[in-house]
């Protein structure tokens, strides 16, 4: 695919694998997408797991967003065709073992150091499958610390060259910002340690959301 049509077909696949989800959402993730769809995804750096993570959480819950989902891919793939020259590597998979504990936390902000490394790993292509960037408790962080966006949270990790203090400095930056003039900002509690799953499974109470994904 034409670098300058790679969105397009990007977002056609996302509107095709959330139907698909909803019509069979049990299916592997491995086996979930057409050879087509899986060549798209191995040109931006992605694999069928982890854009499987992204279909599934949009199509239960709806969120994140269509054009959130494209924004994190688009970081990564700017990554992938520039820092690794479209070359994926054979580095170890970053497991949940791996990163820091929920609790853990940086000059006083929790979930700091856990979700800097999930971000450096999805920059890298090397968050293991079970593993979701922008997952629930990401999502709680980002909202909470700023409203970073999670793509713009990936080009500052990339851009700090693991400097956690640009990165500390960059979080209370942006939560200076989403604070009223008089308000100080304030440091968001220990979050909860997280399951290692990389996306939230469908309730079988109220059933998926019966989303449809538009294209504009």
């Amino acid at each position: 695919m034409k670098a300058m049509e790679w969105n397009d077909g990007f977002m056609t696949l996302l509107r095709d694998a959330v139907a698909r989800y909803h019509e069979r959402p049990q299916t592997s993730p491995v086996a979930f997408f057409l050879p087509a769809e899986v060549k798209l995804l191995r040109e931006i750096g992605y694999t069928p797991e982890e854009m499987h993570a992204y279909v599934q959480d949009y199509a239960v819950n709806g969120d994140p967003s269509p054009s959130t989902i494209l924004l994190i891919a688009a970081a990564r793939r700017t990554f992938f065709m520039t820092a690794q020259r479209g070359i994926s590597g054979n580095a170890k998979p970053v497991k949940a073992r791996d990163l820091p504990p929920a609790d853990d936390d940086f000059q006083g902000i929790p979930y700091l150091p856990r979700i800097i490394r999930k971000a450096e790993a999805k920059l890298h292509g090397t968050l293991d499958a079970n593993l979701m960037y922008y997952d629930e408790q990401d999502r709680i962080f980002l909202r909470e610390h700023g409203n970073i966006h999670p793509a713009d949270f990936l080009y500052l990790a990339w851009t700090a060259h693991g400097d956690k203090q640009k990165m500390v400095k960059a979080v209370l930056n942006a939560m200076k910002a989403d604070s009223p003039e008089d308000e100080a900002p304030r440091i968001t509690p220990t979050i909860a340690p997280q399951q290692p799953s990389r996306s939230t499974t469908p309730s079988t109470e109220s059933g998926p959301v019966q989303s449809e994904l538009k294209l504009d």
